[in-house]
């Protein structure tokens, strides 16, 4: 099936079942805090480039790379993620790719087709482009690149840690498919309504024959409602197969633990570092989860595709990026404000009366039948030098 056709069905898509998609608009509006970037580099897909950088960056500098689902934008995708008020918070770089309706009726990335998701090609090369950018001109730290999408940016959430395997250090995929899985629009309904099964080597061999490397792999959390009817949530389970199998990981889960009050199940190497995680969101539909964080900030906004459960994804997967430990220099100053200041006047004096009261000691040691040391009489003369006791 020819891309023309494939855009063609997907213009279709809104009138059927299940996929009724609204209109954010076109592009950022004037209040989002993302800023287009143009003339980023090669830009086969035609996407365009949206980014945040925040006034102070920790260190060493990390990047986000968030795509949105179908029928969002990068700025309306931003404000119901929060993912501009977490870069702002945590002091980490953000590149948001927008897709545009001349490339897909719905502003689907095109997740599926082999023009775009390939190593070197299509959408997947001008988010390369993108990442390249950022690095340059933001001094980004080649170690610490992430992504993350939803729905069909879940779907090329896959694609990037795929084919960009020695980019990405991890990545999240919300309501997404594993990478591999469809060449066309028939394979890709295929995938998003029934999630056929495959054995886990075959769903792993689709990554590796995507790049030439071979490891170290990206680190991957796969966040799905329990009920959505968009994407199968099967296909949570095929994206856990198919990195349990590039990491070499069995299929039992080493842990299953409670966040929010919904299941996690995680994987991790002999360091005890998590290299694979599942969060099943039960009850959940179609979208990116949204709650109150472990630092008690809301991030993002209810909407459409952007569903309030009790969890926040987006605060939960930067700290699975290993994003949520910095604090910036001005709410660091701010504390230090509000903390009483420890009283510094007696410690000298207390210092130098026990070394007189030593000295005293001695003095007195030699003048009588020696008898050793006194130490708590020491002491007691030492604190009543300096004032602390009477």
């Amino acid at each position: 099936m020819s891309l023309a056709r494939n855009v063609d069905l997907l213009r279709h898509l809104p009138r059927m079942d299940g996929l009724r998609l609204p209109d954010f608009g076109a592009s950022a509006d004037a209040s989002s805090p993302l800023q287009e970037v143009t003339g980023f580099g090669d830009n086969p897909g035609n996407l365009r480039m949206f980014a945040f950088v925040p006034a102070q960056l920790q260190k060493p500098r990390a990047l986000v790379v968030v795509l949105h689902g179908c029928g969002q934008t990068a700025a309306g995708y931003d404000l119901g993620a929060g993912w501009s008020t977490l870069a702002r918070h945590y002091g980490f770089a953000l590149v948001m790719p927008e897709q545009q309706r001349i490339n897909n009726g719905n502003t689907c990335f095109n997740w599926f087709n082999p023009e775009d998701t390939a190593r070197d090609g299509g959408e997947a090369r001008s988010i390369r482009e993108m990442v390249a950018h950022m690095v340059q001109t933001q001094r980004i730290d080649p170690r610490r690149i992430f992504i993350t999408g939803l729905s069909a940016g879940g779907g090329m959430t896959s694609v990037m840690l795929a084919t960009y395997p020695d980019v990405f250090s991890a990545g999240a995929i919300i309501a997404g498919l594993p990478y591999g899985i469809a060449s066309n629009l028939r394979e890709a309904l295929d995938g998003m309504f029934h999630s056929p099964a495959r054995p886990e080597r075959e769903l792993g061999d689709f990554v590796r024959r995507a790049s030439n490397h071979r490891g170290p792999w990206p680190k991957v959390s796969v966040w799905h409602g329990s009920v959505d009817r968009t994407v199968n949530p099967g296909n949570a389970n095929e994206i856990v197969k198919q990195w349990l199998d590039l990491h070499d990981l069995p299929m039992t889960p080493m842990a299953e633990i409670n966040v929010d009050g919904y299941p996690r199940q995680a994987w991790w190497n002999k360091d005890g570092e998590t290299l694979v995680e599942s969060y099943a969101i039960t009850g959940m539909a179609h979208g990116t989860p949204l709650g109150l964080a472990d630092n008690d900030q809301r991030y993002g906004v209810e909407g459409a595709f952007l569903i309030e459960a009790g969890i926040s994804s987006s605060y939960h997967i930067a700290k699975f990026f290993g994003l949520t430990g910095w604090i910036s220099d001005a709410a660091r100053k701010k504390a230090d404000a509000k903390s009483p200041k420890p009283a510094l006047t007696s410690a000298p004096h207390l210092a130098r009366s026990i070394r007189a009261a030593v000295a005293e000691e001695q003095a007195e040691s030699k003048r009588e039948q020696p008898r050793g040391f006194d130490l708590g009489q020491i002491i007691t003369r030492a604190l009543t030098a300096a004032g602390l006791m009477k």
